[in-house]
């Protein structure tokens, strides 16, 4: 399955390269929510919140409402969990708040989290540089890898959400023997983006058990929705 991404970064949607550098920014909202509705699943970032600069907030609720989205970024609460889930979406992504900068897994948040909201609404999110769980809109690391997140994590969500973040933005394609890898960690959903660049790629992918999140070659017409 392919799911379109939305990251939104000062009110507008943007395509970042690794997370740092801006490519692509649009304010034709009605565009890409028209161009979107078609999909079963959309992902949606704030990435002010992730980078804690800030929100997006009433953008997320308008998007929300209107598209199936699973809605991420700087949700570090059960409060916030909840409003995201009330104004719309059908799932959070957690990323930072699962990890201690002692690089332990936040078991016991994953855990009220899924009590409170329901395991089924839970995506874990796992962002990785050279290999380590980045964290903090990626400005910081732990020292985890998913080999050692997912397990623990397992029981607590319906899905996990990896980002391949050496190859966010770059168009140069996702790593299959990563993905191939990690399939076999979980028995739960299993998301993953970072540099998908065609169709091709995205069956690939579905022949491994992994669905594709896809952004910049989506933005830039690589690859037609």
């Amino acid at each position: 399955m392919l799911i379109p991404s939305i990251d939104l970064l000062g009110g507008r949607i943007v395509q970042l390269v690794q997370g740092e550098k801006l490519r692509l920014a649009f304010d034709d909202f009605e565009y890409w929510i028209e161009k979107f509705s078609k999909f079963p699943l959309v992902q949606l970032i704030d990435l002010d919140a992730a980078m804690r600069q800030g929100d997006n907030s009433a953008l997320v609720e308008q998007i929300a409402k209107r598209l199936p989205v699973q809605a991420g970024g700087g949700i570090h609460t059960l409060e916030r969990a909840r409003q995201v889930l009330g104004a719309g979406a059908q799932r959070v992504i957690i990323g930072s708040a699962l990890f201690s900068a002692e690089g332990t897994v936040n078991t016991g948040f994953a855990a009220q989290l899924a009590s409170a909201v329901g395991a089924e609404r839970v995506v874990a999110g796992i962002d990785t540089k050279n290999g380590r769980i980045a964290v903090k809109g990626w400005k910081a690391q732990v020292e985890l890898t998913p080999d050692d997140a997912m397990p623990q994590l397992e029981p607590h969500v319906a899905a996990f959400l990896y980002t391949h973040v050496d190859t966010e933005g770059t168009l140069q394609g996702f790593p299959i023997d990563v993905a191939a890898r990690l399939r076999k960690l979980t028995q739960k959903q299993l998301i993953v983006a970072g540099g998908i660049r065609s169709q091709q790629e995205v069956d690939a992918l579905h022949a491994l058990g992994a669905d594709a999140v896809v952004g910049m070659a989506v933005y830039t017409d690589l690859l037609k929705v």
